[in-house]
């Protein structure tokens, strides 16, 4: 980029690399404080013009989302019999149904453009690359650069599915998550590598519009990250629901033929194969950090394609700070979010915090599985003594009312101080529940003080209650376990 000109135009106080819920927050956080903001992004919709949101909004967490709800409500047809309610003969129509995916994307996407222009970010279409004397290369659609000055850079690139050389992802038998949102017609036989997050939720979505659902997950345990019990009673739930989650099964080879793909995974009994009509590669996602540094921007950049920060999310360059999905942590929008208000308001000389013990994950299957903080298991292993408290929604007035009563709630807490060290959910509306324990544990809570909360009768928040009061042994509606 030697030899640009850089006008005052293009001279800023805060220059965002990336338009995702980290990048856009970050950006629009700075104007609200009065700082002038350049916000750039590579982002093109369906239409192939610009669209703001990063991943999140265009192929990811909404688009997902809309799908996930169309196909649960057509789901919960089949039991509306025992309610009462007679249905007659009901289908769906696919090509409606993305295109009302389509249009939640197109209106959420153009709410940030808004958000932009009400707050004066200015936005500039096209790719960002870090040079070195805090300044960024703009490349716009059309191929021609310009300079930017900055005070300050915040980098938020977001991320990109990952890839395995078993499964080359071409787009048309074999695709990644965003593949798989665009299907015109269901797969009768739907393969996906990956019993994570994404997996789960693209297989229930496929499984309910009428796919055979195979998930191959090459580790031996279901969820990990999750609660043992937790995990335990999802992969339950899960299977007999009609998804066909093979544990220990990682996947060596994958051709398309014809119409068709063949995979070959290996398990204990050695190699199996499988035909399927479409497979999807949902292995996990890594950072899009190619091309986002000169050679001499300072910045460092781990094996993986991280960026190095602190707890502040500074990188080793004064004056340059990377949120989201380019650094430690787990690749969440609401946790970049934070990240990135939180970079804004430092800039301008206050000092948040994002405690990083709160994060809430969520998998939105049905029921959906919720958690925050450290897991039982977690905590054993280190040694640490702990009390636990649980509840069942098969006990829960408000879930058998709703014909909806899978699943339980339980709570970790410590066994000295009695201070809530992690909240785990596995039923209706836990993506909702979830929020009651990161507020709890924001304000260091400890089990007895939930449990002497009110809760409203009947709701599902009833289950929340219930095992924050049986972590004491004091609840109502299930028999407590006696206390060792």
């Amino acid at each position: 980029c030697e030899g640009h000109i850089v006008s005052d135009a293009l001279s800023y106080e805060v220059v965002v690399i990336g338009a995702g819920p980290a990048g856009y927050a970050s950006a629009i956080r700075a104007t609200q404080l009065g700082l002038k903001t350049a916000c750039i992004d590579r982002t093109l919709g369906k239409d192939g013009e610009p669209s703001l949101g990063g991943t999140c909004l265009n192929r990811g967490c909404i688009p997902s989302k809309a799908l996930l709800d169309a196909s649960q409500k057509y789901a919960e047809i089949e039991g509306l019999e025992s309610l009462g309610i007679e249905t007659k003969e009901v289908g769906f129509d696919l090509p409606k149904m993305m295109a009302r995916k389509d249009a939640v994307v197109t209106q959420l996407t153009g709410g940030i453009s808004s958000l932009f222009e009400g707050n004066g970010v200015d936005f500039y279409p096209g790719s960002g690359r870090l040079l070195a004397g805090r300044r960024v290369a703009w490349t716009d659609h059309e191929g021609s650069t310009n300079e930017m000055r900055a005070e300050h850079i915040i980098l938020a690139p977001g991320s990109v599915p990952m890839d395995i050389d078993a499964a080359p992802v071409s787009n048309e038998g074999i695709v990644d998550s965003t593949g798989a949102l665009e299907f015109d017609t269901v797969p009768t036989r739907l393969g996906i590598i990956g019993a994570g997050v994404i997996g789960l939720e693209l297989g229930s979505v496929w499984s309910r519009l009428g796919s055979q659902v195979i998930v191959l997950e090459a580790l031996d345990s279901f969820l990990p990250m999750v609660d043992t019990r937790i995990a335990r009673e999802a992969l339950r739930v899960l299977r007999k629901q009609g998804l066909d989650i093979r544990l220990g099964a990682r996947v060596v080879a994958a051709a398309e033929a014809n119409s068709s793909i063949d995979v070959t995974y290996q398990d204990n009994d050695g190699d199996q194969r499988i035909s399927v009509d479409k497979l999807i590669v949902a292995v996990g996602r890594r950072p899009c950090t190619e091309s986002l540094l000169a050679p001499d921007s300072g910045v460092t950049v781990d094996e993986r394609g991280f960026l190095y920060v602190n707890d502040h999310c500074e990188t080793g360059v004064p004056g340059v700070f990377a949120v989201g999905d380019v650094v430690r942590g787990p690749m969440l929008a609401h946790k970049g979010t934070e990240e990135g208000v939180m970079v804004a308001e430092r800039i301008a000389g206050f000092k948040p915090l994002v405690n990083y013990e709160t994060v809430p994950n969520v998998i939105y299957t049905h029921p959906e599985v919720a958690w925050v903080g450290r897991t039982e298991q977690e905590l054993t292993a280190e040694g640490e003594a702990i009390t636990t408290g649980s509840f069942s929604f098969g006990a829960s007035g408000r879930a058998i009312a709703a014909n909806d009563a899978e699943g339980m709630v339980k709570i970790v807490a410590d066994a000295t101080s009695d201070q809530i060290l992690g909240v785990h959910v596995f039923g209706p509306q836990a993506s909702e529940l979830i929020a009651q324990a990161v507020i709890a544990m924001e304000f260091s809570a400890s089990a007895e003080d939930l449990g002497l909360t009110m809760f409203a009768h009947p709701t599902l928040s009833e289950a929340v209650h219930e095992a924050a009061l049986a972590a004491g042994g004091r609840a109502i509606h299930v028999v407590n376990r006696k206390k060792k």
